[in-house]
């Protein structure tokens, strides 16, 4: 399979096409994928959506997609690396990379456009407009606009992210306080004692056995299976696509030790890391 690989930290372009001019293919880095105009079907994945205008898209390195055109598209690809998501400038910013990390975590692949709320679609394609004019302003491209634009951005994709998961559990309304409870847990999920129930309690005002209840009641499972199964997953996107040890893997998300990883590990994939890395690894290859 094809992949392309981009060595700029961030780049912006946005053209028209009839034709789809690519094979199915991955990538070296992050890409958001706005539908200006036009319509057609979206393969991410080996799932396939219809597209139409406002669509937004996220892909990571390693999903792989392809577009069939049925209505001249234009399309606004927003493409970035690691680089740009670690710059100081974005640093500056509460909760930049958890929020990130959230996005990158949840499989919103699986749910076609992650922007569909005709309200939220124009305020992002309000961002985009005035970050397209930023980008390519020339001796006016300012970074730190650049970088506040798209922390916007990605935070809005976040709260869609959120209140699409709602939907997908036959929720007829969530309420505003589950959305926060679930950003407030993506936020701190590599700090174990923040995630404690007296902790939670006391950050959101509730006693322990209503937070219990209903958190399970809004999301289908409790507070610790929810934790749990985040965390996990983000566990198992480092031993795909990271190079960091079982050892540092384990501190990273606030484990005693490797051997308590590995059990928890374990019993959810089947296999400890060590193995579901090197069985990762011979599939890639």
């Amino acid at each position: 399979m094809k992949r392309y690989v981009q060595h700029e930290p961030f780049n912006i372009y946005q053209f028209t096409v009839s034709d789809w001019p690519h094979p199915i293919h991955k990538h070296s880095y992050h890409e958001i994928i706005f539908i200006r105009s036009g319509s057609g079907r979206h393969f991410i994945n080996g799932n396939t959506f219809d597209y139409a205008t406002g669509d937004v898209f996220l892909l990571g390195p390693e999903d792989y997609h392809y577009f069939e055109i049925g209505v001249p598209t234009t399309f606004c690809y927003i493409r970035f690396t690691q680089l740009f998501i670690k710059a100081p400038t974005l640093g500056q910013f509460a909760n930049w990379l958890p929020t990130f990390e959230f996005l990158l975590n949840t499989p919103y692949q699986l749910s076609g456009s992650i922007v569909t709320d005709p309200v939220e679609r124009e305020l992002v394609d309000h961002l985009l407009i005035v970050l397209i004019h930023e980008y390519g302003s020339g001796e006016r491209y300012d970074e730190l606009i650049i970088n506040s634009l798209m922390k916007a951005i990605l935070v809005i994709l976040a709260r869609n992210v959120v209140r699409q998961q709602s939907v997908a559990m036959n929720e007829q309304r969530r309420p505003k306080l589950i959305e926060e409870m679930l950003l407030y847990i993506c936020q701190h999920i590599q700090e174990p004692n923040a995630l404690r129930i007296e902790q939670l309690v006391e950050r959101f005002h509730l006693s322990p056995s209503y937070l219990s209840v209903f958190f399970k009641r809004q999301t289908g499972e409790s507070l610790q299976e929810y934790i749990v199964k985040y965390k996990l997953r983000m566990i198992e996107k480092r031993l795909r696509f990271s190079t960091s040890s079982i050892s540092e893997i384990t501190d990273e998300f606030g484990f005693t030790d490797s051997s308590h990883l590995t059990k928890l590990f374990k019993k959810y994939y089947g296999l400890t890391p060590s193995a579901f890395r090197r069985t990762e690894s011979k599939i890639s290859v």
